[in-house]
């Protein structure tokens, strides 16, 4: 029996050790690069950061929207979302952070997320960021380090809702 169980452990440490080596997707790198870059990470002096993303293509006809989750808890409980638009121009990915929100997870709201800080937007908006966060929680997450954040990949163009025209 007792081999049993340590076996069983020996497996979970297993799993665990490989999902934490999976190296995250660019997709997801480059949109956290610009949250970063747009000053918008709300954890910037920690070493390694916990993310979490969605990739939705169907919300909004034409256009792609990466959900990116900043934990800042490590029981995921709570963090900031981020909506970043994705397109071309020029041969160049621009990545467009268009909306960011302070979360934590809650039994007592109707989709299982309050927002501290509330995102830009109306209930639309709102409902589409808490199922996007709902859905990330079932997903994989990627310890990234600050150092890897710090600097923008040459191939890609930063943008935010707050630049100046």
């Amino acid at each position: 029996m007792k081999n049993i169980a340590l076996g069983a452990l020996v497996v979970v440490a297993l799993v665990a050790t490989v999902q934490a080596q999976v190296k995250p997707p660019k997709l997801l790198i480059h949109a956290i690069q610009c949250v970063a870059a747009k000053k918008f990470l709300s954890s910037s002096k920690v070493p390694k950061l916990t993310f979490g993303y969605l990739l939705d293509e169907g919300s909004y006809p034409g256009r792609k929207v990466v959900y990116v989750v900043e934990y800042t808890t490590p029981s995921r409980s709570n963090g900031q979302v981020y909506a970043v638009f994705v397109t071309e121009h020029r041969g160049r990915q621009v990545f467009n952070v268009q909306n960011n929100a302070k979360f934590v997870l809650s039994k007592d709201e109707p989709n299982g997320v309050s927002f501290v800080t509330p995102p830009l937007g109306g209930i639309w908006t709102h409902e589409h960021l808490s199922l996007a966060i709902r859905e990330i929680e079932k997903q994989p997450r990627f310890v990234i380090s600050a150092r890897d954040l710090s600097s923008i990949s040459e191939s890609i163009t930063c943008e935010a809702y707050t630049d100046s025209e």
